[in-house]
Formats: C-alpha cells, structure tokens, sequence
C-alpha cells in the first residue's frame, strides 16, 4: 500500500515538548511535524475533534530557538501497540504567517529524517 502525505513529516531527533496554553500542562511530545499539522505522543488519550491552543518550541536551522502558538485540531487518538502510550494527530489551524515560514524552513532544512 502507498501512502500520500499533502506535507513533508519531518521527524525529530531531540525531545519537542508541547503545551496545553490554556492549563499549561505538558501534553506530550512531537513525534513528527509538517506544516499543516503533527503527531504528538502523550499518556493519556486525546479527544478527538477537539480544539487547542497549543505551545512548543523548535531549535532553527540558523541557530537559536523560537516559540510557536498555533491553534490546532485534534483529528485522531489511538494506543501505540507497544509503549503505553497514544499517538495522537494535530492539524493547525492557526498560525502566524511569520511562524508558518519558520516551520517551513525548519521542516525542510537539509538532513534528517521524514515520515
């Protein structure tokens, strides 16, 4: 079976922590980022169809880190078959022009790996 992706998935090799801005709780961490959307793994599983205000922070290509608001919609949750854990995926559906080119530049820099 092929598989069609609309957007690259960059996956990440550090730890990308995201947060819930209306309760600031950790809600997991980024497995894997497009720029229309991103898997979060979590311990808990999410809901779907609901709408967040979320926040995480990307080391750049260029040096430095930026912090990135987006609103997004949880679309799916379901337990991962080994770890405990749920994946859950995000598509965004707020974010700000400047910070949607910083996600493109950081999703398609050279060198890592995709989904």
């Amino acid at each position: 079976m092929n598989e069609f992706r609309r957007a690259k998935r960059r996956q990440l090799s550090e730890v990308v922590q995201v947060v819930d801005s209306m309760t600031d709780e950790v809600m997991g961490r980024m497995g894997n980022l497009s720029e229309t959307g991103m898997l979060l793994f979590s311990r808990s599983e999410g809901v779907d169809d609901a709408l967040f205000q979320l926040n995480f922070s990307l080391r750049l290509p260029k040096g430095g880190s930026h912090e990135f608001s987006v609103g997004a919609h949880q679309l799916w949750s379901e337990a991962s078959p080994s770890s405990g854990t749920f994946w859950n995926g995000f598509r965004f559906i707020d974010l700000a022009p400047d910070d949607l080119d910083m996600l493109r530049t950081f999703v398609n820099q050279p060198g890592g790996a995709f989904a």
